[in-house]
Formats: C-alpha cells, sequence, structure tokens
C-alpha cells in the first residue's frame, strides 16, 4: 500500500477494517493541505498555547504544552511556523528529541471563543542565532517547524471554556520574570541553573 501525505499502511489497515477509507480520502483531499491559509495564519498567531508532540531516536514520544502571549507563534513562510522557547525547567525533553529526531506534531486548540482545532505536522530545527530571536522577549532559542501537512480537526469534541487570566509567567517586554516557586524548594533550589540574560524585545 503505498503512503500518502496523510496516511501509512498502519492507517490503511484499521481504515479498511471499518470502511472508512473513502471518508478519509476525502478528508485528505478536500482538507490536507501544505500551505497555510490566511485563516490558519490568523488562528495561529492569535493561539496562546499549543501542544507539542516529539519522539527521540528510538521513537520514545513526548508531548508537552507550550504557552505564551498571542502571537508567540509567527508563520514565517506559506509552510513554515517559528515559535520561541521559553524558560522552562532545563530538562529540554522536547528540543532535545528535535535534536535527535526532526519530526514534530503541532496541535493548536481554541476552547474559549469557537471550538477549533489544527494540526501541523513536519520537521523542526532548533536555533541558537536566529533572527526572530532579536525581536522575542525571554527566549533563548527558536523553533522552526517546515510543514508536511497541515489538517484541521473536526472540533466536536472540544469542551468550551473561559480563560480566566493569562499566565504571569510569560514574557512580557519591560518586565522582569517571574520565577516559578519550585525554582526554590529545598529539593531543587541548589541544583536550578540560572536564567540567561535577555536584553532583547
Amino acid at each position: 500500500m503505498a503512503e500518502t501525505i496523510m496516511f501509512h499502511d498502519g492507517n490503511r489497515a484499521l481504515q479498511d477494517a471499518f470502511d472508512s477509507r473513502r471518508i478519509a480520502d476525502r478528508l485528505e483531499e478536500k482538507l490536507t493541505r501544505t500551505v497555510f491559509t490566511d485563516g490558519d495564519r490568523a488562528f495561529i498567531e492569535g493561539a496562546i498555547y499549543f501542544f507539542l508532540a516529539t519522539s527521540d531516536a528510538e521513537g520514545r514520544l513526548d508531548c508537552s504544552f507550550k504557552g505564551g502571549p498571542a502571537g508567540f507563534v509567527r508563520v514565517t513562510a506559506p509552510d513554515e511556523l517559528a515559535f520561541p522557547d521559553y524558560d522552562g525547567n532545563g530538562m529540554f525533553k522536547s528540543l532535545g528529541n528535535i535534536a535527535q529526531h526532526a519530526e514534530v506534531g503541532v496541535l493548536f486548540i481554541d476552547m474559549h471563543e469557537r471550538p477549533r482545532r489544527l494540526r501541523v505536522n513536519g520537521r523542526a530545527t532548533v536555533s541558537r542565532d536566529d533572527p526572530l530571536l532579536a525581536s522575542t522577549v525571554g527566549a533563548q532559542l527558536m523553533v522552526r517547524v517546515k510543514v508536511r501537512a497541515i489538517f484541521p480537526n473536526c472540533p466536536r469534541y472540544i469542551p468550551k471554556l473561559q480563560l480566566e487570566e493569562p499566565s504571569k509567567y510569560v514574557p512580557a517586554p519591560g518586565s522582569d520574570p517571574v520565577e516559578p516557586a519550585w525554582k526554590g524548594f529545598d529539593d531543587f533550589k541548589d541544583y536550578v541553573h540560572p536564567r540567561a540574560p535577555t536584553a532583547r524585545g
């Protein structure tokens, strides 16, 4: 069975077992794309969070939450997006995985105004010298994802939630970063790496 932009033999075997190959092919034909639409760009650049799936060289998976101010993810080309890596716990699970295995899955979800979700799958690179860092507060690394497939998912199971307040930890121009309480816990405080200075923004 030949692979498509969306499906491989594992997908096809289940589609055939449940007689869903026709709708799967139709969804790929009508909805899957390799360049962002204007609507995709607006949705992505208005997002304040997304989920990032990565795996290491052995195929061990990891999924992480990434958050920031609206506009922290940017569509930088018709088939590319970029996002900053903000200060975290220093484990570099996602970015370390990308160094070993560049394929990533990015999931944007709107649970607030109008339920919506968008998948972006592609190959990621990480840079300490990306020109976008000059205009990004609080980041030392920039991740770029070259698109393999963009797919808007059915939103039917997305609950509608209310945003009470943004995270106080999101970097902001002219403000000192707020350190999370766990960095001061006895078990960790003597082991925390220093936050690198950021004069950008």
